[in-house]
C-alpha cells in the first residue's frame, strides 16, 4: 500500500490535507516541518513527499535535495503560495514530480497524487517484466493423474496469499507452476520477480534480495531496489531455496513474518507487500536434518506443499509436449514440425534424467537438424533414437564407450539433483572436467 509523507507547518491544511488522503486507504503520516520531515524520512522509505516549500528548520527545497540523495524513487510533490512560484519552478529543475499553488481545490491535488502513484506502479511492473521477461508460450503441459493433482492444488491455493513451497527433481517445471500460481491470482497484473538462490556468490545475495545503499560496500555506487522492492504488491519467486546461506536464512525468516527489511548498508526500515513462492530441487527435511536448512523456516515456507512429478512418471504427457514445443520451434523457424511414431516410441522408451527441460532441448535440436518437416528417430541423439541389441549394429568401441559414458553422466547428475559440485566429487574428477564432458555431450 503507498505511504505517504506530508510536510506542512500549518495545522490547518495539513490536517485537511491528511483526513483526504487517508479516505483513500494511503497509510499517512505527519511533520510539522522541514526537520521532522528529515527525520522521518531517514527512517521510513515513502512511495510519495507532499512537502510546502517553506516551512522553519528545513525548507522544501533542502527537504526535495536530501530525500531524492537518499531515494531517487521517492516522488517529491511541493505546495506552494503564489509568491514563491518561481522556487517552486526551480524545485521542478531540480527533480520534483509536480506542485500547487495554495489554496488549491483537493479533488485536483487527489488527481495529481493519484497519478504520480499510478506513474510509480507502471515503472514498477516494467522493472520487474525486464528482470523475468520468459517466452509467452512457456505454460504448464499434462493430463495424467499426476499434473492434474498439481493444477488442482494450483486453482485452490493461488487465489489466496498462502506461502507455497514447490519441490521436485531439476527440470520438471517448477518455475511455470510458480509463474501459474501468479497469473491465476488477483495480483496477475503486479510484479513477479525471480531470483535463484543457486546463482548469486554469497557476497552478493543480501543486496541482491534486500537492495543496498549507495557506498554501502566497494562499487556500490548508486543505490539499488533489492528483489523484495521490485516485487512490493506482487509475487515474489525464491527458486533454488535450498541454496540460500544460513545467515540469510535467519534473516528472510524475519522479513516473512514482519514484510519489513533495511537495504544493506541502510537503516531506514521498508515494508513491502509481497507473495512468497518458493522452489527447490532439495530434500529439505533432509537438509533441516544435517543442519544446513533452518526448520522453522521450513515450517514458515511450506504452507502449501506441491511436489512436481518427473517426466518418467507420467510419460503419456509426451505427445502433447512434443507438440507444444514443435508448434514454438517451428514458428521461429518457419516450418511445420511433427513427430513420427518411431521417434515418438523412442522418446516415450526413454526415462528423461534432465526431465522436462530435457525433452524441450531434444525438441529444439530435433527442429534444428531435421532435414523435413517429420522429426524421425535419426534426429534424435543415438541414445535415444535406438536402443542397441545386438553387437552388430555397426557401433565402433569408442563410440559404446562414449555412450555409454554420457548415460552414467547423466545418471550421476540426477542422483546428484543437477548439482555439479556434487557429481564432480562423486565421479571423482574436478569440476572443469565435468563441465568439459557435460559440453562435449550437450547435456544440460
Amino acid at each position: 500500500m503507498p505511504r505517504i509523507l506530508l510536510a506542512e507547518d500549518d495545522e490547518i491544511i495539513r490536517i485537511s490535507v491528511s483526513d483526504r488522503l487517508k479516505q483513500y486507504g494511503w497509510l499517512v503520516d505527519e511533520a510539522e516541518d522541514g526537520l521532522q520531515a528529515a527525520a522521518k524520512a531517514d527512517k521510513q522509505k515513502y512511495n510519495l513527499v507532499i512537502s510546502d516549500i517553506r516551512m522553519p528548520g528545513l525548507s522544501g527545497i533542502a527537504l526535495l535535495e536530501r530525500i531524492r540523495g537518499q531515494s531517487p524513487d521517492t516522488e517529491v510533490f511541493i505546495m506552494t503560495a503564489y509568491g514563491s512560484i518561481d522556487d517552486a519552478r526551480a524545485c521542478l529543475r531540480q527533480g520534483a514530480a509536480d506542485y500547487i499553488l495554495k489554496p488549491f481545490d483537493m479533488d485536483d491535488l487527489i488527481i495529481r497524487v493519484n497519478r504520480l502513484l499510478d506513474i510509480q506502479a507502471v515503472k514498477a511492473r516494467c522493472a520487474s517484466l525486464e528482470a523475468s521477461c520468459q517466452a509467452g508460450s512457456s505454460r504448464l503441459i499434462g493430463s495424467d493423474p499426476a499434473m492434474r493433482q498439481v493444477f488442482t492444488i494450483i486453482e485452490q491455493a493461488a487465489p489466496t496469499n498462502a506461502t507455497i513451497l514447490i519441490t521436485g527433481e531439476s527440470g520438471t517445471g517448477k518455475e511455470l507452476a510458480a509463474r501459474a500460481i501468479h497469473q491465476a491470482s488477483p495480483r496477475r497484473n503486479s510484479p513477479f520477480v525471480s531470483i535463484n538462490c543457486a546463482a548469486i556468490p554469497e557476497g552478493l545475495m543480501e543486496s541482491d534480495l534486500f537492495g543496498h545503499e549507495r557506498g554501502a560496500f566497494t562499487g556500490a555506487e548508486h543505490m539499488r531496489k533489492g528483489k523484495f522492492e521490485m516485487a512490493d504488491n506482487g509475487t515474489l519467486l525464491l527458486d533454488e531455496l535450498g541454496d540460500l546461506p544460513g545467515p540469510l536464512q535467519a534473516k528472510l525468516l524475519r522479513v516473512l513474518q514482519e514484510s519489513k527489511f533495511e537495504r544493506v548498508g541502510g537503516s531506514k526500515t521498508i515494508s513491502v507487500d509481497v507473495r512468497i513462492l518458493a522452489c527447490t530441487s532439495k530434500n529439505l527435511q533432509q537438509e533441516v536434518a544435517e543442519g544446513r536448512f533452518r526448520q522453522d523456516l521450513l515450517f514458515r515456507l511450506q504452507v502449501i506443499p506441491i511436489t512436481m512429478p518427473p517426466l518418467r512418471r507420467h510419460k503419456e504427457d509426451i505427445p502433447e509436449m512434443c507438440q507444444n514445443f514443435l508448434q514454438e520451434f517451428g514458428l521461429a523457424r518457419h516450418k511445420a514440425l511433427y513427430l513420427s511414431p518411431a521417434a515418438l516410441r523412442c522418446l516415450q522408451s526413454y526415462d528423461f534424467p534432465g526431465n522436462v527441460r530435457e525433452l524441450r532441448n531434444l525438441m529444439e535440436r530435433a527442429s534444428v537438424l531435421s532435414k523435413g518437416p517429420e522429426i524421425t528417430p535419426a534426429d534424435l541423439p543415438a541414445e535415444i533414437g535406438h536402443l542397441p541389441a545386438s553387437p552388430d549394429i555397426g557401433l565402433s568401441l569408442a563410440e559404446n564407450m562414449a555412450l555409454a559414458e554420457q548415460n552414467f553422466l547423466k545418471k550421476a547428475l540426477a542422483a546428484c539433483d543437477g548439482q555439479r559440485t556434487e557429481t564432480a566429487k562423486v565421479l571423482g574428477i574436478s569440476r572443469k572436467n565435468l563441465w568439459e564432458k557435460l559440453k562435449e555431450y550437450g547435456i544440460e
